[in-house]
Parts: C-alpha cells; sequence; structure tokens
C-alpha cells in the first residue's frame, strides 16, 4: 500500500473539486485530486454543457422554420437527430481539455484517477493509496434521482447521463418532471421534430414564480408540448418504442422513449462517511455556513452539499473554501444573492427573493416595479417582445429580481450584482445604457421605480415651477 500526504485532498473533478484544486495549486499549496470517472464531472460531461448544445441546435431549427417575420421565406428546417448529437459531443471535445487531467497535473497536482473512500478522520484511500491530508474537500457532485415507480425498472429509460449519447430521434419523448431539466428537453426535442409529453405530480417550474413560469409553459404549449400537471406517475410500463405512464388519477400518456428528470441525488455511497465522522442529511453532506463537515477538517461543497445544485454555486463555495484553508480567513457561503437561470426559450431568470417572497418577509414595505420587452427597441427589432422584469424593491434597494424574456439569463447578471454589493435603484437608474440594447431593460426598470415619484409629485412639479418662474 502506497501512502503519501498533502495539504489539500479533494475528492471529485467536477466544477466544484476542479476550481478548488487550480486555485489551491497555484496558490502554493500541495494538492491531490481523486477522480474515478470522467474530469469535469457532471457539467461538462452529461449537464449544463451538452444541454445547451443540443439546445442551440434546436433553435437553429426553429428559426429556419420560423424567419417570415424578418422577410425571409421558411424553411423547413429539417432534423439530422444524429447529427446534432455530433455537434453536443464536438461541444464537450473543445471544452475537455479546459478540465483535462494533464492540464491539472500542469499545475502541479497529482492527479489519481481513483474513487477515494475514507479509512479514518484524516486518511482517504484511493485504490492501492493512502492519503494523509490536513484538509479534505469532498466534491462529488450528484446523479440523477430514479424515483421508486413501480415498473420502472423493467422498462427502458434515459437520464441526462444516457440522453446525449441517443442517436435516434424519438417519436414521442415522454418525460417525467417538470424542472428545469425536464423543460428544457421537452422544447428541445419539440423543436427537434419530436412529440413531447410532459407529466408533472405538481407544478411545472414550481420553483419559479408562477406568473413567470406561465410565460414559459404557455411558449412550450404553444410550440407542441403537452405539459400534464398534477399528474403523480403510479405505474410504468411497456417496451422500446411502446412505453406507458399511468398516473395516479388514471391517465394514461403514450410514448415511444422515456426520460426521466425529477431531480438529483446527492454522491456518497462510495466515500464511507461514518469512518470520518461525516454526518449527512436527507439532502447531502450537513455543512454549516463555512461549508464545513462535522469533521473540522473536512469540507463539503457543491451539489453534494445538497443546497443549490448549479455550477456557479461549486464556483462560489471552491472560494469560500479556499479562503478558510490557505489563509485562515473566517468565510461563510451565503445563496441570498445566487441567479438561477431556466434555459427554455424565453429564458426564465430569478435572483434574490420572488415577489411572493419578498412580501412575505417584508409586508407592505416591498414595491414591485415591472417592464415589459414590449417596450424595448431592440426586441422589437429581433421580435423577442414576449416577457417582462420584475424586480422587488424596499428601501430604495433591490431584494430580488425575476426576469422571463430573451437573453433574461445575462439580465438577470446585473441584479446579481447589485444584491452581492447591496446597491440602491438610484445607482441602477445612473447606469448609461448603449441603445438599442436589450440591456437597456435593466435600467428602464430602474425608472420605472422612480418614475411615479419624479412625474406624480406635486412637490416636484412646485419646485419646477418655482425654478422657471424665478431662475433667469
Amino acid at each position: 500500500m502506497k501512502r503519501i500526504k498533502t495539504d489539500v485532498l479533494v475528492i471529485g473533478a467536477g466544477s466544484a473539486g476542479l476550481s478548488v484544486a487550480s486555485g489551491a495549486a497555484q496558490m502554493g499549496a500541495d494538492v491531490v485530486l481523486l477522480e474515478g470517472h470522467k474530469m469535469g464531472g457532471d457539467c461538462l460531461n452529461y449537464g449544463c454543457v451538452p444541454s445547451k448544445a443540443l439546445i442551440a441546435s434546436a433553435k437553429a431549427a426553429y428559426s429556419q422554420r420560423h424567419a417570415e417575420r424578418f422577410g425571409i421565406k421558411d424553411a423547413a428546417g429539417e432534423v439530422d437527430y444524429a447529427a446534432t448529437k455530433d455537434h453536443v459531443a464536438d461541444v464537450i471535445a473543445t471544452i475537455a481539455p479546459v478540465d483535462s487531467q494533464e492540464r491539472f497535473e500542469g499545475f502541479g497536482i497529482n492527479v489519481i484517477r481513483e474513487f477515494g473512500r475514507f479509512i479514518s478522520h484524516r486518511e482517504v484511500q484511493a485504490g492501492d493509496t493512502v492519503i494523509t491530508a490536513r484538509r479534505v474537500v469532498i466534491a462529488t457532485g450528484s446523479s440523477p434521482l430514479v424515483p421508486p415507480i413501480p415498473g420502472l425498472s423493467e422498462v427502458p429509460y434515459e437520464t441526462n447521463e444516457t440522453l446525449f449519447d441517443l442517436r435516434e430521434r424519438p417519436e414521442h419523448l415522454l418525460i417525467i418532471g417538470g424542472g428545469p431539466i425536464g423543460m428544457e428537453m421537452a422544447q428541445a426535442h419539440v423543436r427537434l421534430g419530436c412529440k413531447v409529453t410532459v407529466v408533472e405530480g405538481d407544478k411545472a417550474l414550481g420553483k419559479d414564480d408562477p406568473e413567470l413560469a406561465e410565460v414559459v409553459l404557455n411558449t412550450l404549449r404553444d410550440e407542441g408540448v403537452e405539459i400534464a400537471e398534477n399528474a403523480m406517475a403510479a405505474q410504468v410500463r411497456g417496451t422500446v418504442g411502446a412505453i406507458e405512464i399511468e398516473t395516479k388519477d388514471g391517465r394514461v400518456f403514450k410514448g415511444s422513449h422515456l426520460l426521466v428528470a425529477v431531480g438529483r441525488k446527492t454522491n456518497t455511497d462510495k466515500l464511507d462517511l461514518e469512518a470520518a465522522g461525516i454526518k449527512t442529511t436527507k439532502t447531502g453532506i450537513q455543512v454549516d455556513d463555512s461549508m464545513k463537515t462535522t469533521n473540522k477538517r473536512v469540507y463539503a461543497i457543491g451539489d453534494v452539499a445538497g443546497g443549490m445544485q448549479f455550477t456557479h454555486v461549486a464556483g462560489y463555495h471552491a472560494g469560500v473554501v479556499i479562503r478558510s484553508m490557505l489563509f485562515a480567513m473566517p468565510s461563510k457561503a451565503g445563496t441570498a444573492h445566487i441567479p438561477w437561470v431556466t434555459y427554455t426559450d424565453p429564458e426564465l431568470a430569478q435572483v434574490g427573493l420572488t415577489e411572493a417572497q419578498a412580501t412575505e418577509k417584508h409586508g407592505t414595505s416591498v414595491e414591485v416595479v415591472r417592464f415589459h420587452y414590449s417596450h424595448n427597441d431592440r426586441a422589437i427589432a429581433e421580435r423577442k417582445t414576449k416577457g417582462f422584469i420584475k424586480v422587488m424593491v424596499v428601501k430604495g434597494r433591490p431584494v430580488g429580481a425575476s426576469i422571463v424574456g430573451y437573453q433574461a439569463g445575462e439580465l438577470i447578471n446585473l441584479w446579481a450584482l447589485a444584491l452581492v454589493n447591496r446597491m440602491k435603484m438610484s445607482q441602477i437608474a445612473s447606469m448609461v445604457a448603449p441603445y438599442p440594447t436589450i440591456g437597456e431593460i435593466n435600467k428602464r426598470a430602474a425608472g420605472a421605480y422612480f418614475g411615479p415619484r419624479l412625474f406624480e409629485s406635486d412637490l416636484i412639479k412646485r419646485v419646477v415651477g418655482i425654478v422657471q418662474r424665478f431662475v433667469p
């Protein structure tokens, strides 16, 4: 058995683990990185990257079939489904070198391609190597949750880990789960020429502001996606090409292929956490605000920590633990300033409190300002006028922003900046945005906050009248 000692041991080479490993190594720490599967983790290989690549193919097909409004004759937008998967694979391959073993070894990191498991509070075994580390970072991520639906284990189904390898276009894709992954893949596949039915046990896009979510859901319905809500799957049956989902209320949905997209489960099974004195919760590894586990030498970050499961959160967690591990500085993670985006068309973006959350927390102190895409000149030119922004404001400061519409994921960046820096609406309003841009929507939302104060104020009108009368 080989034994090595290190400053920092990182378990998992996904977004969270790679961020910690590269940052720590470049700042002078001795780092060992363990990965028993693919470098880059879920985001690169099965999640963010391939899904956005497939969405891009779907947008291209849709644009060809809907060009007439720009004065260009509509085309067939014929889809070669296997070729779209070639595009997905090429995008992954283009990005993969950034996450490769060779690149991280170039930083001086000892990369071991084995799964790790704890054998004591400070020791982890990976293959025939035992590593003793001053600090350990668990960044093993999450995997698709497969619910215990009767019959599911006997029926062929896809998850996000297998869908992007599918080469034959599904005739009729059934999707269990109406969350972001389910709705993104539903729209992508209907645009790629499939019939699509989404079966959701509660409300589709139920974690988002319902007013904004309805804009997205109505768009998907208009494009041909069947969305069945309050339809809890009770049984799955059938064979390849002929699959049925029966719900608790007796409805039956038939299709050729099945995608299970009901959520994620954290990857802790291989870790032997009990040997290290590390406790878990129903959602993941138990951590405090500094991302420390119940073993104070061990941190857990990213999806495995059981909180918000986004790649950008994983990177944020990495920064938090690096400050703590390398510089012994107090460092805590928060969630109030973390944005998220659902990459449907139109996009759906959120940061901070929704309108309902802001009202519950701040009561009548909340002001909600709105601005619609239909009043933005660039949106009109691009024929992208569907959507609007809502900003929740308390005493002149934004506490949340909700956006549905074209490039909502880009627009939300400004509000994430405003929340983390406790900026005022006056600072947003004083920004000069180039014309004509979609980004003007943010500035106009701030203007909508000050408009009534300036244009409907009797005091302002009296002051202006006095100045015009008496100042030469």
